[in-house]
């Protein structure tokens, strides 16, 4: 298990990216959450099995493409904190 740490910039907040990306999280074996963070960007962290983390992860940069102008990733060891996927707060 692994823990995907993902930061979005652009145009990412009031525009749903949280929400679509929650609703995202449904297909996919992943628990974490993602949340808005008070610089414009938002913050996604996400655990799982590192194929099944690459796989919602580009799916989302898929879907939101038109809001993303880049992201930074980076991956660590699993935490185990998570029992579901949802939206934290800033």
């Amino acid at each position: 298990m692994l823990r995907l740490r993902a930061i979005f910039l652009g145009h990412v907040q009031g525009v749903g990216f949280r929400y679509s990306t929650s609703r995202m999280a449904t297909g996919f074996k992943v628990t974490g959450c993602v949340r808005n963070l008070s610089d414009g960007s938002v913050e996604l962290i996400a655990e799982g099995e590192k194929l099944e983390l690459q796989r919602f992860l580009d799916e989302i940069k898929q879907e939101l493409r038109s809001h993303i102008r880049d992201v930074k990733q980076e991956w660590l060891d699993a935490s185990h904190e998570f029992s579901s996927f949802g939206i934290g707060q800033e």
